[in-house]
């Protein structure tokens, strides 16, 4: 069964049809919509600042999501995707965003909906990516704009991971 722990008095809630592999963390002010899924390894840490996500994001395999004490709060949007082992920390992602493998999005960074951060990305503290644009490489630099179909394929992983955590234990 999932970790899901209170701090300071302040237990993690979340809403319906929601998955939790046996070995997630989920402590303290953590906030989530439907649908959401956290998967194996996975920590989401809302011990000294809140985590918000919306309906139908997936944290998947090993990845982090932090904040920072006093400062920086975590809001992720609605259809969020964050791939194996990114680590998420003191920003906001907004809706129909895909975090790839192993990204690192840092405090105060703003993705807005629709963009797509690459594979090994470190994204910096404060920046601001628009909507429907790529960014990768380490620094991460603007690569190109999505095309029309970014977003149809954003939300179809985000709709995939609802099924996917459906089939755990059957």
């Amino acid at each position: 069964m999932a970790i899901i722990q209170s701090v300071n008095g302040i237990v993690p809630s979340y809403g319906e049809e929601c998955f939790f592999a046996q070995n997630a963390t989920i402590i303290g002010q953590v906030t989530m919509g439907n649908r959401c899924s956290v998967w194996f390894n996975a920590v989401v840490r809302g011990d000294v600042s809140p985590i918000i996500m919306g309906n139908q994001v997936n944290i998947q395999d090993g990845a982090i999501i932090h904040a920072t004490y006093q400062r920086n709060q975590t809001t992720i949007g609605n259809n969020v995707s964050i791939a194996h082992n990114a680590i998420v920390h003191g920003c906001t992602i907004e809706d129909d965003v895909l975090i790839g493998m192993g990204a690192i999005i840092m405090d105060n960074c703003v993705i807005k909906s629709g963009a797509i951060i690459g594979a090994g990305a470190v994204l910096t503290q404060n920046k601001i990516i628009e909507s429907g644009e790529i960014w990768a490489g380490n620094p991460a630099k603007f690569i190109k704009k999505t095309g029309d179909l970014a977003i149809t394929e954003i939300q179809r992983i985000a709709n995939a991971y609802p099924m996917y955590g459906s089939w755990i234990g059957k």
